[in-house]
């Protein structure tokens, strides 16, 4: 699958997004090991703790369908400068992602930014932190 496809998933996913208390709707796509393409949105609720991050939903139903390795994400979002997933997110990606892979960040502008897992989880911690790895 190439980059533009993956954007156009993200995109279409973003459509979708349940944000009815911040407007701000996120997209994220990501394409597993095996090549398939998984996408997520947000989807807010009105206790904003309960809600849940595009790449969290990407990720959920990666795994609900077997698979358990991210090759390359694609999250896009309408903000001024590509963003970034946050905190919770990059430990869940950091799970399921090698520190090579590739996190693709957009605006629907066009505005873009790369990154690889290692640079976006620098120190991540991990499976061999708990003698697992």
């Amino acid at each position: 699958m190439s980059l533009e496809e993956l954007e156009r998933v993200a995109r279409q996913a973003r459509d979708n997004a349940h944000a009815p208390y911040s407007g701000f709707r996120v997209g994220a796509a990501l394409r597993s090991a095996s090549g398939r393409v998984h996408a997520g949105c947000n989807v807010e609720n009105a206790a904003y703790p309960e809600g849940c991050c595009a790449e969290a939903v990407a990720i959920a139903a990666m795994v609900v369908a077997g698979e358990r390795e991210i090759a390359e994400l694609f999250v896009i979002a309408d903000s001024p400068e590509p963003v970034p997933p946050c905190g919770g997110c990059r430990q869940k990606l950091a799970e399921f992602a090698a520190a090579d892979a590739r996190i693709h960040m957009a605006t629907t502008g066009g505005r873009r930014a790369v990154m690889s897992m290692r640079e976006l989880l620098p120190g991540a911690f991990g499976a061999a932190h708990m003698g697992r790895g």
